[in-house]
């Protein structure tokens, strides 16, 4: 049986996998350091192993901003690319977590009711 308290850790591990590179994009407005990708990527090995669903959901929200605050019309391309990267994977998250048992269905619920406000 899993632990319903971690159940969100069974989801895929694109988030922790693809965010990192995207999410520094973001944040230079282009071609980000290595040292910006490996600080996200750190940010989120601690998520995975010392966070709770809270915390991760949290992180995913303002990953979601931060990418919609970009225009991809006028945005250039690694940005544009960027965004769509962000979006494409937490909306598969968000999606793969509404199958979870208990209380991650209902936080999945409660992000697509504020998603689509």
């Amino acid at each position: 049986m899993l632990n319903r308290r971690r159940e969100w850790l069974s989801i895929t591990p694109e988030p922790e996998r693809l965010l990192p590179r995207a999410i520094a994009t973001l944040q230079a407005g282009g071609t980000p350091s290595q040292q910006a990708v490996e600080r996200e990527a750190e940010r989120v090995e601690q998520l995975v192993l010392h966070g709770s669903r809270r915390r991760w959901l949290t992180w995913l929200r303002e990953t979601d901003r931060l990418a919609r605050a970009v225009d991809p019309g006028e945005a250039p391309v690694e940005l544009a690319e960027a965004r769509a990267e962000v979006l494409a994977v937490i909306g598969n998250h968000d999606a793969l977590m509404a199958g979870l048992p208990g209380p991650s269905a209902a936080a999945a619920a409660r992000i697509e009711e504020n998603h689509s406000r």
